[in-house]
């Protein structure tokens, strides 16, 4: 055999191998394309995945496992090994929709691409029921953030004491990250705060020389007394009429938190007596701090300062819920005594 064809049968052998070679490079990439398209999530219905802070990668397999999201693991950790997402587990709440190609998932929790979550403040009166309810909807510890809240330095950043700092939180709904830290949260609710109190509400706290935080207490009171928005601004008129006038407030709502009890249906002589700056039987002015997170309504009940006589107010005897107004003691006592009647009638005495 000549050396002209060894080195043409050489060559041939080589070409073939490389023609191989390139074939199964061009089936590996068309399987492993065919498996990026094909390999979807199983489970059939949207799927919230919470991985805490510190998790690895297996606490996420077990997660989606627990979820039925796998249905073949080998093809999962190949995937898996080729985004390299062992190394870049991220926590968050992630929202997996059903049918989602295993790939898009991965990418999704590889780059931290997670669902906020909904959080919706109402009216807690305490910061320990807040707490609560926060470390339900989100990673927090409910201890940590009761922690901040009580501390005079952190409260006194965002320019509050520990005994008004309830009002830096305004009752919405808002779209948090699941894993938020304490000082993301607080720094999220005074921008919140601070968006809320525009230039035209903050012009009508100066008209009645009140700063948003007192009008905050007032509303506090004003959405204890009554969940009739249509006749808040005439309850908040009673009491700016008062605070105008040198009057103690007398407000009921008051006395049951300085008691400690919201339970209490009827309030007794014994019960003015307790020792507290939230008792307004006792001491003028408004108290140092909310006593509840106060609805927007009757935020806004205060600043519209409606303009009335009135300086009372008590249920009324029909118990509808609302409440009978009087500019004078003797109109006052006339329907308190009318609303007292139909207390003792009802046998309610405490």
């Amino acid at each position: 055999m000549s050396k002209k064809t060894r080195k043409n049968k050489k060559s041939r052998k080589i070409d073939l191998i490389i023609g191989i070679v390139c074939s199964v490079v061009v089936l590996g990439i068309i399987a492993l394309l065919v498996i990026l398209r094909s390999q979807k999530l199983s489970n059939s219905e949207t799927v919230t995945l919470y991985i805490p802070t510190g998790s690895d990668y297996s606490a996420v397999v077990d997660s989606l496992d627990a979820h039925h999201c796998i249905d073949n693991h080998a093809v999962f950790n190949t995937l898996s090994r080729i985004r390299k997402y062992s190394g870049h587990v991220k926590s968050g709440c992630y929202k997996l929709k059903p049918r989602t190609p295993v790939w898009s998932a991965l990418t999704k929790l590889y780059y931290g691409n997670q669902d906020a979550v909904s959080v919706t403040i109402n009216k807690y009166r305490t910061k320990q029921t807040l707490c609560e309810y926060i470390s339900k909807r989100l990673e927090m510890n409910a201890d940590e953030l009761l922690y901040a809240l009580n501390d005079s330095v952190t409260c006194a950043k965002y320019g509050y004491t520990t005994e008004n700092i309830m009002g830096m939180f305004i009752q919405n709904t808002y779209d948090i990250y699941w894993n938020c830290s304490v000082e993301k949260l607080m720094e999220r609710m005074h921008k919140e705060s601070e968006k809320f109190w525009t230039n035209g509400r903050i012009r009508k706290c100066n008209k009645l020389n009140l700063s948003a935080n007192e009008v905050i207490v007032l509303a506090s009171i004003i959405e204890e007394e009554s969940n009739k928005n249509d006749e808040k601004p005439d309850i908040a008129s009673v009491y700016l009429n008062r605070i105008r006038k040198g009057m103690l407030l007398q407000a009921d709502p008051t006395l049951k938190y300085a008691l400690g009890d919201f339970t209490i249906r009827r309030l007794l002589n014994k019960h003015m007596e307790v020792e507290s700056p939230y008792n307004t039987y006792k001491y003028k002015g408004l108290p140092p701090g909310p006593i509840c997170i106060p609805s927007i309504a009757s935020i806004d009940a205060v600043l519209q300062n409606k303009q009335t006589d009135y300086l009372y107010f008590c249920a009324k005897a029909d118990f509808s819920g609302y409440h009978a107004f009087a500019a004078t003691l003797a109109e006052h006592n006339a329907n308190a005594a009318a609303f007292h009647a139909e207390m003792n009638k009802r046998k309610i005495y405490k």
